[in-house]
C-alpha cells in the first residue's frame, strides 16, 4: 500500500527573532505531519507561536532552522509552486475595502492566474457557497465582521487550493457568525481540502479538528486526536461545582485530580475562603480544557482571556 505524502511535514522548524543565540525564540524545533484532507488544529494561547508558524509555512517569514515540505514540495526551494496550490486566510483580512465582493474575488483569481473565462462563474459559485450572493455588489468596507471573514475565506479558495491556512478565523465574531463559519470550515473537509487551523478556542478545536497540536511557548507538547488527548488524562477525575456568591450570583468551577475526596476538600476550602454556598457538585468526564491544563501546566483561563469575541 502506497504511503500518503503528508500535506505538511515540519521538521525541527524554528524561528528566532533578534541576534543569533540571544534573540526571542518564537517557535522552538517543532515537528509534525498534517495528513491530506484533515482539519489540523494548532491550539495555544496568544504568543505561543501559532501565527509565526503559519508565516513560515506560507513563505512570509524565513525559518531560523529546520525545514518543511508542503504538498510534497520543499518550502526552501519550491515556494512559487507551493503558493499556487495553497490558500491563506490571515487573522486580519487582506481584501480591498473599495472593491465589491464580486470584484475582490475576481481580483484574487487574477493574482492566482485563474483563466479569465472561468472567473465570473467561479466568483458566483463562491458567493453562493458562503451565502453572500445578495452582497455581490456591496463594497467590502460595508460588510459586517462575519461577512468579511466569510469573503476572505472565499477569496483564499478562488484558485481551488489543496491546502488552506486559517489563522484564528472566528476571533471577534458573534455566536451566529462563528457557528456559520465553522460550518463552512467543516465543508472544506468534505471536499477533501486540507485545513491548517490556528485557534485559542478550546471548544472550536474540539468541534472541528481531526487532530490537534497543543502549542505552548513555541513548543508542541502533544499531537493527537481529541479522543487520544483525552485518553492521556483518563487516570484523572474531573468535578464541576456550582457555587452561589453572597450577592446571589452563581459561579461554576471545574477541578481535576486523582481523587474525588481530595477534589471535594478543595471545593469546600475554596467555597469557605470566598464565602460561597455550594449548590451542587458533579463528577464529569475530562474535557479538552482539562487535557490542556494537565498537559501544558497552564490554567485554562489563559485561553479564555485571549478571546476577542464570543465565538462559542
Amino acid at each position: 500500500m502506497t504511503e500518503l505524502i503528508p500535506a505538511i511535514r515540519m521538521t525541527e522548524l524554528t524561528k528566532r527573532y533578534g541576534p543569533p543565540g540571544s534573540g526571542q525564540l518564537a517557535v522552538d524545533r517543532i515537528s509534525a505531519d498534517v495528513q491530506p484532507g484533515e482539519v489540523f488544529g494548532f491550539l495555544g494561547p496568544n504568543g505561543a507561536g501559532k501565527t509565526t508558524t503559519i508565516r513560515m509555512l506560507t513563505g512570509l517569514s524565513r525559518p531560523t532552522a529546520g525545514h518543511a515540505r508542503l504538498l510534497g514540495l520543499d518550502l526552501a526551494h519550491d515556494l512559487p509552486r507551493i503558493k499556487k496550490r495553497i490558500g491563506v486566510v490571515p487573522e486580519t483580512s487582506n481584501l480591498y475595502d473599495e472593491l465589491s465582493a464580486f470584484d475582490n474575488l475576481v481580483f484574487a483569481m487574477r493574482l492566482y492566474g485563474v483563466p479569465r473565462r472561468e472567473r465570473a462563474a467561479r466568483a458566483a459559485e463562491l458567493l453562493a457557497r458562503f451565502r453572500l450572493t445578495e452582497q455581490r455588489d456591496k463594497p467590502f468596507a460595508r460588510f459586517s465582521r462575519g461577512m468579511k471573514r466569510a469573503l476572505t475565506i472565499a477569496a483564499a479558495l478562488a484558485h481551488r487550493p489543496q491546502l488552506v491556512f486559517l489563522d484564528e478565523p472566528t476571533t471577534g465574531l458573534d455566536v451566529v457568525s462563528a457557528r456559520n463559519l465553522r460550518q463552512m470550515i467543516a465543508g472544506l473537509r468534505e471536499e477533501g481540502i486540507t485545513v491548517f487551523l490556528t485557534t485559542h478556542y478550546l471548544e472550536e478545536a474540539e468541534r472541528l479538528c481531526d487532530r490537534i497540536a497543543l502549542l505552548v511557548r513555541g513548543r508542541i507538547v502533544a499531537v493527537d486526536t481529541v479522543a487520544g488527548l483525552k485518553a492521556q488524562v483518563q487516570e484523572f477525575i474531573a468535578v464541576e461545582a456550582t457555587l452561589q456568591n453572597e450577592d446571589g450570583s452563581v459561579a461554576v468551577r471545574r477541578l481535576i485530580g486523582e481523587s474525588v475526596p481530595a477534589l471535594l476538600r478543595d471545593v469546600l476550602q475554596q467555597a469557605d475562603a470566598e464565602r460561597q454556598r455550594i449548590v451542587s457538585v458533579n463528577t464529569i468526564q475530562p474535557s479538552l480544557e482539562d487535557v490542556f491544563v494537565q498537559l501544558t501546566g497552564l490554567d485554562a483561563e489563559v485561553m479564555q482571556v485571549e478571546k476577542g469575541g464570543k465565538g462559542k
